[in-house]
């Protein structure tokens, strides 16, 4: 191993600059990740474009990569040697708040680079601060005794492990956030990553109708969401969806409404309350918009829907997105739709955002094409 470490790290917005940091010393409960995959999703290219802070950052929080190194209280504690192939979540919690104690770690306050200057999560956390090494574009991560680790099961390969972030957020939002169950109706709005995962999701858990919606555009994606195994989808461009879901539901109404357009405006926010059905539907939306004029609390209440927020994963929903990656039971691979190499860490992210060549989930491959 070199006593350097490679890295694409974000200097500015939209800006990438190629650097070495040191291999971190490791003290006896921390370790170091050699990088296999690190995935991007929607949110890496919002903060490229935007950063929230001026400091240097190696992005990258969709991780998974084998143990290089570790010390001996860290392998006691975590169960694992060098050489064992984990998955990375990127929350990095304290471990000793109220949030910690009940397993919801991805709630700390150490977590929240929001409103904590001093937070850890990969991916966001700026490499001047120990150790540098805080996010999967890169040659190397630093893993620290609180890191919160997944042992992938043998026989997966690099572009299916790379899915286990976008495939446990989907598990979370179907599943635990919005209860899809067996007999649950659900229309899931936009087939990218995220639509697409809670598709495999909803059907694992045995939902009995699964719709999906996107536009012309996503003409791809819907066929690829069939695959997967949605029952029935549809084109807005082409058909009123609410007609449609009616229609498909005998005027019922869905469960569940899963909105993944993030940045698509409020259209689909309003879609999901008229397709809910008439009681106790509940919709899970992701935080995008800064705020929403005449919302129709009036409707929402009278249908005593729940709405809830799309807010990543516990330890469970990443245990089941591994499992259901390594049964092979659905066309995963078709997700993984491109990879690149570290020194390409702007095109990957610009591919991403700019939804080029049909892009469905971009994977960095810190080393190169095994």
């Amino acid at each position: 191993m070199s006593d350097q470490v490679r890295a694409a790290v974000r200097v500015a917005p939209g800006v990438t600059q190629m650097r070495e940091f040191p291999v971190p010393d490791l003290p006896a409960d921390g370790a170091l990740l050699k990088v296999e995959v690190a995935g991007i999703c929607g949110t890496d290219v919002k903060m490229y474009a935007s950063p929230p802070f001026e400091a240097p950052v190696i992005m990258g929080h969709e991780n998974v990569g084998t143990i290089a190194a570790a010390g001996a209280a860290f392998e006691r504690r975590h169960g694992l040697a060098v050489g064992d192939r984990v998955f990375v979540e990127h929350y990095v919690g304290c471990f000793s708040c109220e949030w910690c104690h009940e397993g919801e770690y991805r709630h700390c306050e150490l977590t929240d680079w929001r409103t904590n200057p001093g937070a850890r999560r990969y991916g966001y956390t700026s490499a001047d601060n120990e150790h540098h090494l805080w996010g999967g574009f890169a040659e190397y991560m630093y893993l620290p005794w609180n890191a919160v680790l997944h042992k992938v099961p043998d026989g997966v390969p690099a572009d299916l492990a790379g899915l286990a972030t976008p495939m446990s957020n989907g598990i979370e939002w179907a599943l635990f956030a919005a209860g899809v169950a067996a007999g649950t109706t659900v229309l899931i709005q936009g087939p990218g990553q995220q639509g697409l995962s809670q598709v495999v999701a909803c059907r694992q858990a045995g939902a009995s109708l699964v719709v999906v919606t996107g536009t012309a555009r996503d003409r791809a994606r819907l066929e690829l969401a069939r695959r997967l195994g949605a029952d029935h989808v549809l084109d807005i461009s082409e058909t009123d969806p609410l007609t449609a879901v009616h229609d498909l539901t005998g005027g019922r109404g869905v469960d569940v409404v899963l909105d993944c357009t993030a940045g698509a405006g409020t259209a689909p926010v309003l879609l999901g309350v008229q397709a809910l059905k008439r009681r106790e539907g509940v919709m899970v939306i992701q935080g995008e918009l800064a705020a929403f004029p005449d919302f129709p609390v009036k409707l929402m209440t009278e249908k005593a829907i729940t709405i809830k927020s799309a807010r990543g994963h516990r330890y469970r929903a990443c245990e089941l997105a591994l499992e259901v990656i390594a049964s092979g039971r659905y066309p995963l691979h078709e997700l993984g739709s491109h990879t690149f190499g570290l020194d390409e860490v702007d095109t990957a992210i610009r591919t991403l955002g700019q939804g080029l060549d049909d892009a469905i989930h971009v994977s960095v491959l810190p080393w190169g094409a095994s």
